[in-house]
């Protein structure tokens, strides 16, 4: 099968799969005990503002007539109007996405890179004591809440040690920031040249991303492990081995076999990562997608919530597309099932 016919074929699952969760997204909103109409009208507003405002909002409507109206918009690009900050929300989540993707990014990556070899290195000797310090570490990992190991390391690093600077955004308030370019404030200062902020950058990354890192890790060296184990006790790795090939080479073997496996949940690690960031970006006031989309949440705001789903279904889409098309190029056999 060619790229185009697998991108296809993709993009026509991928549709109604983004429309079932806008619709439950949208019922679900709806059917809840927020009234964001009190919200915006004040607690002074009288009862025709009250009124008033739920007509222009169409929450006066049918649910099943506002989410055909909501539809329509969407079709045309217009994701609404966020409440929260009287913007557009298309130009909210472009405003905040990158700072999600810049923590992310860099999260999983390390991860990756920190929990392939320990997987690795631990399957190699099942039960031995690296493994099995490996296997206490990624426990370990998996245990810690998301918001308690954030506020631990800003206790620690921050207020005990006075190591990493106020958890307050992504460049500190004493620096001045650079221009948007790529909505990386790391890489914009870097192409503007302004190495004060780039500093500041990489020094307030340094928590979040930490924080983040390894929570990612201990369900990378858990499956790397996990899948290695599997591989390594294949007829063609002890055939391997009875060739007398160094450990080295065997090993090489043997990440060649277990790449594909841990390409794919690397990729479902970094989906279910990007809608878990807004616990980290909310402790350390990030100013992110997750963030934003946890505020929106709490505030009721409707188009905004709606808006912050779809992306993270949306950006899912993409992930898992691009993993499929990275299987389809590694892994022959993958061609001839598709």
């Amino acid at each position: 099968m060619t790229v185009r016919g697998f991108l296809l074929r993709r993009l026509l699952v991928a549709g109604p799969v983004a429309l079932g969760i806008l619709f439950v997204t949208f019922m679900l909103i709806r059917i809840g005990d927020q009234d964001p109409v009190a919200m915006l009208a004040g607690p002074m507003a009288d009862a025709p503002m009250l009124a008033r405002i739920r007509a222009e909002l169409m929450l006066d409507q049918p649910v099943l007539t506002q989410f055909w109206a909501y539809l329509g918009r969407l079709v045309q690009g217009d994701l609404g109007r966020s409440w929260q900050g009287n913007a557009p929300v298309t130009h909210e989540i472009l405003a905040h996405l990158p700072a999600t993707l810049e923590l992310v990014t860099l999260a999983v990556g390390l991860g990756t890179l920190i929990g392939v070899p320990i997987g690795l290195y631990a399957a190699e000797r099942p039960n031995g004591t690296f493994d099995q310090l490996s296997r206490f570490g990624s426990l370990f990992g998996f245990s810690l809440p998301t918001y308690w190991l954030g506020l631990m390391a800003i206790f620690v690093f921050f207020y005990l040690l006075d190591w990493a600077p106020a958890p307050m955004g992504r460049v500190s308030m004493m620096v001045e920031a650079p221009p948007t370019i790529t909505g990386s404030v790391l890489l914009d200062s870097i192409l503007t040249g302004n190495w004060a902020a780039a500093r500041s950058a990489v020094s307030q990354l340094i928590l979040p991303v930490g924080c983040f890192t390894i929570i990612a890790t201990a369900p990378i060296i858990k499956h790397t492990r996990a899948i290695a184990i599997e591989v390594m006790g294949s007829d063609y790795i002890r055939y391997a081995r009875a060739c007398g090939f160094p450990r080295r080479v065997v090993r090489r073997i043997a990440l060649r076999a277990a790449l594909v496996p841990v390409i794919t949940f690397v990729g479902s690690e970094f989906t279910s990562l990007l809608a878990a960031a807004s616990l980290i970006e909310f402790i350390f006031a990030w100013g992110g997608l997750g963030h934003w989309g946890l505020n929106a949440i709490l505030l009721g705001d409707f188009a905004a919530v709606q808006g912050y789903v779809l992306t993270l279904a949306i950006a899912s889409v993409i992930i898992f597309v691009l993993v499929d098309l990275a299987v389809l190029l590694l892994e022959p056999r993958a061609q001839a099932r598709a």
